[in-house]
């Protein structure tokens, strides 16, 4: 059978969502480098060799699919990433359900079947975790022979190997947690410069990113109450008072003393893909400690900086360990986050500062299942080396569900950050580095008590667009997401003329509540 030989050359990879921390994830792939990519093949590929595959898509096309393999890459990716399948089934487009559907159980249970012939065994061996909404199923799969049989199955919606990362993959396919990537994340707190922040009453400091935007001038009309913002990202730090709930925390100084602050965790921190231990809500990496700070960080009396919305409720999520959605508990873990919000009335606003390079199924099938129940959820358009931030917006900002933000500087025109990413799915941007200066971002809380923070990238810009759309829903209560999101790009100063690049441009978020 005739082989087509690929040389791929080397590239840089991603770092998603924040600039604190910048680092490669992988073993780079050389010129020296060379795989044999054979269109239909019984052969078992090497972790090198499924990666080449995948940067070769990535540098033709800026994206890359499991759908555009052969079975046996998907085999491989599969068998290398802890024999785990997820299979989204059901008709095309078919994400979730809103009841019991006898169609969709005996798809399921074909599936499941097929898979069991296949493996040879009984469906009762089978290894496997069923979502009861996503219409999605978590299988052991060993043999070429179960991955060709699904794929010709008419009700199958994608097959993706959950387990394999692009970044940390392993031939044994076990990711210690020193293997896995530290993206986005730090814990130690920065020395503000006296010229990135103002003081104002009771005592807060307002990051200079916030004037650029007109915040402070918004809180005449809207101060967030009311309104609930949900966080999926690493969580919020245990060490951190003014975001813990009570007088003496969250509703610290000008903030209401009975908003709430929700904590809850949905990443399970183990090698093992059908482990359910959950390893709580409490942030060990500091990004998502930035995010909701930024967002909703109490108008303190303690010389510290202020949230936009700073009298909204919170609920926070820890779905992930860090902003790189590459391992399959962060994936499944930002997914039942999204359920979970998805069935709360009382949460409006969703800010997701995380992401991956292409599209995940489950989050995917998750996000359109928030989605469908009204939410108004915002997403990072992706943050990277300054090598490689010519990458597309990422996923999920790159869903037409979510509202993807992006970073820009200070500079007259629009100029994107050093390490932001830009292009057609992005709706707005946020002044969040200085154009001489890229260490001065947005000023925020640190991860302990008594630190501040410098945090930047298209993660600030989202959690801060978040927190102005908190703004205008607490004016205008009996709003749809529709009418809030109109509201927002009708006091954009790119409205009636989007950038092909940033959208709508710089919110003026005085002028959205008027």
């Amino acid at each position: 059978m005739k082989k087509t030989l690929a040389i791929v050359a080397s590239i840089s990879l991603l770092v998603l969502a924040s600039c604190t921390q910048e680092e490669d994830f992988a073993s780079p792939i050389t010129e020296e480098n060379v795989v044999f990519i054979e269109q239909e093949s019984d052969e078992f590929l090497t972790v090198e060799e499924i990666n080449t595959i995948i940067s070769h898509q990535l540098k033709e096309k800026g994206t890359f699919s499991w759908d555009e393999v052969p079975a046996n890459v998907l085999w491989s990716a599969a068998v290398h990433g802890n024999e785990l399948l997820t299979v989204g089934y059901g008709s095309k487009g078919e994400s979730f359900r809103e009841g019991k559907s006898s169609r969709l159980e005996a798809i399921h249970d074909d599936i499941l079947l097929t898979i069991a012939t296949s493996e040879g065994h009984t469906r009762n061996d089978l290894k496997y975790i069923s979502d009861d909404v996503l219409n999605v199923i978590d299988v052991q799969v060993t043999t070429l022979a179960s991955i060709r049989s699904l794929k010709a199955m008419s009700n199958v919606r994608y097959l993706e190997p959950n387990g394999y990362s692009y970044f940390t993959a392993k031939p044994d396919a076990t990711v210690s947690s020193q293997d896995r990537s530290s993206s986005g994340c730090g814990m130690s707190g920065s020395t503000l410069n006296t010229n990135d922040y103002r003081t104002i009453a009771p005592g807060s400091l307002v990051s200079w990113t916030l004037d650029n935007h007109n915040v402070t001038q918004a809180w005449s009309q809207s101060t967030g109450a009311g309104v609930t913002i949900a966080v999926i990202d690493t969580g919020i730090s245990p060490n951190q008072p003014l975001l813990s709930p009570g007088s003496s925390g969250f509703g610290d100084g000008y903030s209401n003393n009975n908003r709430t602050v929700e904590k809850y965790g949905t990443y399970i921190d183990s090698p093992w893909w059908w482990s359910n231990n959950l390893d709580g809500p409490n942030d060990k990496c500091g990004h998502g400690t930035s995010m909701i700070s930024a967002a909703t960080a109490p108008r303190n009396n303690d010389n510290k900086p202020v949230g936009v919305a700073y009298n909204s409720n919170l609920v926070s999520y820890r779905g992930t360990a860090d902003v790189l959605l590459n391992d399959y508990h962060e994936r499944k873990g930002v997914s039942n986050a999204l359920r979970a919000l998805g069935d709360r009335n009382d949460v409006k606003i969703i800010s997701m500062s995380i992401g991956y390079l292409w599209t995940i199924g489950n989050v995917r099938d998750a996000v359109r299942y928030a989605h469908n129940r009204g939410k108004l959820i915002f997403a990072a358009g992706g943050t990277s080396t300054a090598i490689t931030n010519a990458y597309p917006v990422i996923f999920p900002a790159s869903m037409s569900e979510t509202i993807a933000v992006t970073g820009v500087t200070d500079a007259n025109n629009y100029k994107r950050c050093d390490t932001c990413h830009s292009g057609p799915q992005i709706e707005f941007t946020i002044v969040m580095e200085r154009d001489n200066d890229n260490s001065r971002t947005a000023a925020v809380l640190g991860f302990y008590g008594g630190d501040n923070d410098y945090v930047g990238g298209s993660s600030v810009a989202t959690a801060t667009t978040a927190g102005i759309a908190a703004l205008v829903w607490a004016k205008y209560p009996n709003w749809s997401r529709t009418q809030v999101l109109n509201r927002m790009r009708q006091s954009s100063e790119l409205y009636g003329n989007p950038s092909n690049k940033f959208g709508y441009g710089n919110i003026d978020a005085n002028q959205a509540v008027q």
